[in-house]
């Protein structure tokens, strides 16, 4: 064990990411803010953001349930 004061973690690592490690630390920086950026306008405007994902979902749903009934319909008949 030694008794350096500067041995250990000090909270920040000692070598800047490079490379693929840089790109994925900035990306979820990014991604981090525009969470934050979202979360902080839905709190602003909570009728509007319950407003947006009702109908999101709402028009998630009726794709799906088009899409379902297009492809169960069919003009042939398998009985005779």
């Amino acid at each position: 064990m030694t008794n350096d004061p500067e041995a250990g973690f000090t909270g920040s690592p000692s070598e800047k990411p490079e490379g693929v490690r840089k790109v994925a630390s900035d990306t979820a920086n990014a991604i981090k803010r525009e969470a934050n950026a979202v979360v902080a306008g839905a709190a602003d405007h909570p009728h509007t953001a319950s407003t947006l994902i009702l109908g999101i979902g709402a028009l998630a749903f009726s794709m799906g349930y088009l899409l379902g009934r297009s492809s169960a319909t069919t003009s042939r008949r398998y009985w005779r």
